[in-house]
């Protein structure tokens, strides 16, 4: 019964905030134009918050692009005398060389601190998980190749091609050819087929990475390789890093106090195939990109979202990613979260990471493969019964934490589903079905102002949403007229169309489901690429 109730209420709370106020504008416009003013100013103050931490977030990407990680971990190696170096002034050239090393500095001396003195980088490994079921060769072998180039410990990498048994024939074979191809070029290459129909699994993508995670296990007790030295990087099929990801990741994983009571999240952007897929899918990954950014600014609250690394030692203590959900991502934050009783958090990386836009091949296929994907997402939601039932049974978690995390849930997935559909139609509705009774008030009179204003602050907030964009956008592959220049550029005016259509309409959707315990399958995206 409790789970019931969890299940049911977030989807309760949204159907409620948009039909209340349908009701309310019908019955008392008065009290709904005020109400809708209200959900307005919200927004905007929400839309400039967004703003102002999506450019912080950028400016820390920005000064350390130029960061060498690889030198960073050399350093740590010999972490004493390095501690006495980072002390000394920076003698680098530029503001934001400068402010990198402080950063730095601080960072090393609260390691000192905590007297967890990390272990040798050549004693740290890497293990990355890559899950398959209908993708092409050509783009996981993208995702290899990518891994492949990194410039730190690629000998002490193992990489484990996570290959469903269901999955089509000539799938299997090209991963097999991918192993055969790449596999000297590491310190192993697993190629691990998932059996259908395990006990206790559903047809999810964490049944077949905690699988392939488990043969990894065995593979380190057989070389003696301790699991606390491991690094485990779950990454989705299409993923593609730069080259000196891994030397981030293992920099962060080293310079974590609590590196067993951690996840490592870098920030996915969508960017592999963006300048072939239609303009709305343009938009809508670019403003998930933008989300990933803004996420990263809060550490306290930020949640393991796609690829994701961690240490392999709190992986096996927790029993691996859930065999059972969609949202396996997120799952395994909160599954950590409740088992170190509060004591778990995620880090960020000062790192992006590419992956691919939906593309199903036309513009109508594309659209409803979108539209799939963000249900699928938004179909987190199943984490809120379960987080919150922890939470009631966990007496360790401090109530303030509890508190803080339970509402983050909440608000973000009722504010998902509803509140583009108050602000986009049933704003409208107060001064429709008024009569003479609201038009003779002065909030009818004021009501235009108070519009414009809002409008007004909305478009400075977009236009340096905008700005951001092209700051963040890759380079295009082939040069655009001026015409389609200026498409591009209108692109961004879809941007109400997607609020509603994909992304409340699938959040409502996940939602309403979830509340009449109609459970989704995972899907998987189609996705193509001209590799």
């Amino acid at each position: 019964m409790l789970q019931r109730f969890f299940e049911t209420l977030p989807g309760l709370a949204s159907w409620t905030l948009i039909l209340g106020l349908v009701a309310l504008s019908i019955w008392a416009p008065l009290i709904a134009a005020i109400t809708v003013i209200a959900f307005m100013l919200a927004w905007v103050l929400r839309l400039f918050y967004l703003t102002i931490f999506l450019f912080l977030s950028y400016f820390r990407l920005s000064i350390e692009k130029d960061t060498d990680w690889l030198g960073r971990i050399r350093g740590m190696d010999r972490f004493d005398n390095y501690l006495a170096e980072t002390r000394k002034a920076c003698h680098e050239k530029g503001w934001d060389r400068r402010l990198s090393h402080w950063l730095h500095r601080k960072d090393v001396e609260r390691l000192k601190k905590s007297g967890n003195i990390p272990p040798r980088s050549s004693e740290i490994f890497q293990l990355v998980v890559i899950p398959v079921i209908k993708e092409s060769p050509s783009v996981v072998a993208a995702n290899v190749l990518s891994v492949a180039q990194n410039k730190a410990s690629i000998r002490q990498t193992i990489v484990a091609l996570a290959v469903e048994a269901r999955a089509e024939r000539s799938v299997r074979e090209g991963m097999a050819k991918i192993a055969d191809e790449y596999r000297d070029q590491f310190m192993e290459f697993l190629v691990v087929e998932h059996p259908d129909g395990l006990p206790g699994e559903a047809r999810v993508k964490g049944a077949n990475i905690s699988y392939a995670a488990k043969a990894a296990a065995k593979y380190f007790e057989e070389h003696k390789i301790p699991f606390e030295n491991v690094i485990v990087s779950c990454f989705d099929a299409d993923t593609v890093v730069g080259p000196d990801y891994f030397a981030c990741l293992t920099y962060c994983f080293m310079n974590c106090p609590d590196r067993h009571r951690a996840s490592f999240q870098p920030i996915p952007v969508f960017h592999n195939n963006i300048w072939e897929v239609p303009g709305f899918a343009r938009v809508v990954e670019t403003g998930s990109s933008f989300f990933q950014l803004i996420e990263t600014t809060d550490p306290k609250r930020l949640v393991t979202f796609s690829s994701h690394s961690m240490s392999f030692k709190a992986l096996v203590e927790v029993g691996y990613w859930s065999a059972d959900m969609i949202s396996e991502d997120s799952g395994i934050f909160w599954k950590s979260y409740l088992y170190f009783d509060g004591l778990y958090h995620v880090v960020p990386m000062p790192m992006t990471l590419s992956m691919d836009i939906v593309d199903a091949g036309s513009w109508w296929g594309t659209l409803g493969s979108l539209y799939k994907q963000k249900r699928r997402w938004a179909w987190g939601v199943e984490n809120f019964p379960l987080v919150m039932r922890g939470f009631l049974a966990n007496k360790k978690i401090s109530f303030y934490d509890k508190l803080q995390h339970g509402f983050k849930l909440f608000e973000g997935q009722v504010t998902w589903a509803a509140l583009p559909f108050l602000l986009t139609f049933v704003g409208w509705l107060p001064a429709i079905s008024a009569g003479n009774e609201f038009s003779n008030t002065v909030l009818y009179y004021n009501a235009g102002r108070f519009t414009q204003a809002i409008f007004g602050l909305s478009t400075i907030a977009l236009l340096g949403t905008i700005i951001m964009s092209l700051r963040l956008l890759p380079e295009k592959k082939k040069k655009f007229s001026l015409f389609w220049t200026l498409i591009h550029g209108l692109e961004w005016f879809l941007v109400p169309f997607i609020l509603v259509f994909l992304s409340a309409m699938p959040a409502l959707d996940a939602q309403t489901r979830l509340m009449f315990n109609r459970r989704m399958e995972f899907w998987v995206s189609d996705k193509r690429r001209n590799v």
